[in-house]
């Protein structure tokens, strides 16, 4: 059993990495500051359920805070999830994104300098891949080109946590997430607005002409691959975590109207700054060295995620 600190635990991806890491036997903190990025109830009904694990409200710029708990968790490992998300709201905010995703990310690593035996591993995006033309990304591209404050913020992560390696030996892998989705997911995320509008009648807000694609990743992909690159967190790592397949915007739309059961409605837009035209995770690392495979299709998945709205607008309580 294994002391581990998940940051944003009470989120979509922490939630579900938490059940998992419960599920198994390991003693889990769970460390969220609640904010109000997205309702704050909701963050409380995941870390509600988490009924094994230690829930400490607070926030990761908080040096004092950081500091206790490593003295009192002695933690084996870090999972570091906590982030403000979300390319459009960066554009509108960047400065408050630096503050917490890469200073935030800094006070952890300063705290891990006189622990280089716990494991870190750090939540990175697809995004760092900007607007990369060569397809499916891979891990070794050159990525020095992005398009927005968020993926900024996220690339810096990176390279702070390879400083922290190479100076003070933390074993770190970082973790490129390609368009997760699934149950507890943001309600601001594209699936999830767009199957509520569709079940309501309302029109969806479609950017572009519908041939942009995206690799959205079902959500116990996407766990799967965080506690295996935990299990196997050794050295410095990078590694994508996708589904490996693209689906454009027309026809994740027309499958979201067809488990529905209703047409769609699209209210047109104009492409936004930072949106970029495709993207597309090469998992052959993830696979080759962490046995990362990926198994739920956008069909099934979209599915799956419809059964558990339903499941919850019956008040069946689905998690």
């Amino acid at each position: 059993m294994a002391s581990i600190l998940v940051t944003g635990g009470a989120g979509f991806i922490g939630s579900h990495v938490c059940e998992r890491l419960l599920a198994r036997g390991d003693a889990v903190w769970v460390l969220d500051n609640f904010n109000d990025f997205y309702d704050p109830a909701l963050k409380r009904e995941n870390a509600s359920a988490l009924k094994a694990a230690r829930v400490v409200t607070g926030d990761i710029r908080d040096r004092e805070l950081i500091g206790g708990l490593f003295g009192e968790g002695r933690f084996d490992a870090v999972i570091h999830l906590a982030a403000m998300a979300g390319v459009r709201p960066s554009l509108l905010d960047p400065l408050h994104y630096q503050d917490v995703n890469v200073r935030g990310t800094l006070i952890l690593l300063e705290e891990l300098k006189g622990r280089p035996e716990t494991r870190f591993v750090f939540a990175s995006s697809s995004s760092v891949y900007g607007a990369n033309e060569r397809v499916p990304f891979r891990e070794d591209d050159d990525i020095h080109h992005p398009v927005s404050p968020y993926a900024a913020t996220k690339r810096a992560g990176e390279l702070l946590c390879f400083t922290h390696h190479h100076l003070y030996g933390i074993p770190t892998t970082a973790l490129r997430f390609f368009t997760v989705y699934g149950p507890r997911q943001r309600p601001e995320m594209a699936i999830a607005k767009f199957t509520e509008n569709v079940l309501a009648g309302r029109p969806i807000p479609f950017f572009g002409d519908g041939s942009t694609r995206r690799d959205y990743t079902y959500i116990d992909d996407i766990v799967d691959g965080v506690l295996r690159a935990l299990d196997r967190c050794d050295g410095y790592e990078i590694y994508n975590l996708g589904e490996s397949a693209t689906t454009t915007l027309s026809d994740l739309v027309r499958m979201i109207g067809e488990a529905c059961g209703r047409e769609p409605v699209l209210e047109r837009l104009p492409l936004q700054p930072g949106d970029v035209t495709v993207t597309y995770a090469d998992v052959d690392k993830a696979r080759s060295r962490l046995g990362y495979a990926p198994g739920v299709g956008v069909a099934e998945g979209l599915e799956r995620y419809l059964e558990w709205v339903l499941q919850r607008r019956a008040g069946g309580g689905a998690r």
